[in-house]
């Protein structure tokens, strides 16, 4: 598996996930790039994500929802804060209701992705921080650690294919 580490921080509220590739930085990036590959890794293997609006611009969002498996759909989305392709990418990620409309009563994550060249690979660390103990507490209760660990877990699948 790819993941070599996740690391829960509670003094700094940050939940840190490393994960390291055979493929170079410019293919592991176009994991994030592309809506079509996203989607394929990006919500654990029984939540599988459907990416609605992929604007990986600063300033641009990025809508999607994952489907459970009684066919229940859970929504989410992130607004893109700063991309440096094919390096790095921040964005600010949180829940939707039905609509798509952002949830202002579930915790958002500020979150910073950065691909860096190692041993003829790649490293991918992602680093959420969290707004308040309380707020990392309830998504680490909505199994925000293990839905992380599988879903880049996929990542290897789709950098081989």
């Amino acid at each position: 598996m790819s993941v070599t580490s996740l690391n829960k921080d509670l003094e700094n509220l940050a939940l840190t996930l490393v994960a390291d590739f055979s493929a170079p930085v410019e293919r592991v990036w176009q994991l994030w790039a592309d809506p079509r590959q996203l989607e394929r890794w990006w919500g654990p293997p029984s939540y599988p994500a459907t990416v609605e609006q992929h604007d990986l611009t600063p300033g641009g969002d990025v809508t999607y929802f994952m489907t459970g498996p009684e066919g229940d759909k859970y929504r989410g989305w992130w607004r893109v804060a700063t991309v440096d392709a094919p390096t790095s990418l921040e964005f600010t990620d949180g829940f939707a209701d039905q609509d798509g409309v952002p949830n202002a009563d579930m915790p958002t994550t500020a979150t910073r992705v950065t691909l860096t060249e190692r041993d003829g690979g790649t490293r991918m660390e992602m680093l959420s921080v969290f707004d308040t103990r309380d707020q990392m507490e309830q998504l680490m209760k909505m199994g925000m650690e293990d839905g992380l660990r599988e879903a880049a877990g996929q990542m290897d699948g789709l950098l081989a294919g």
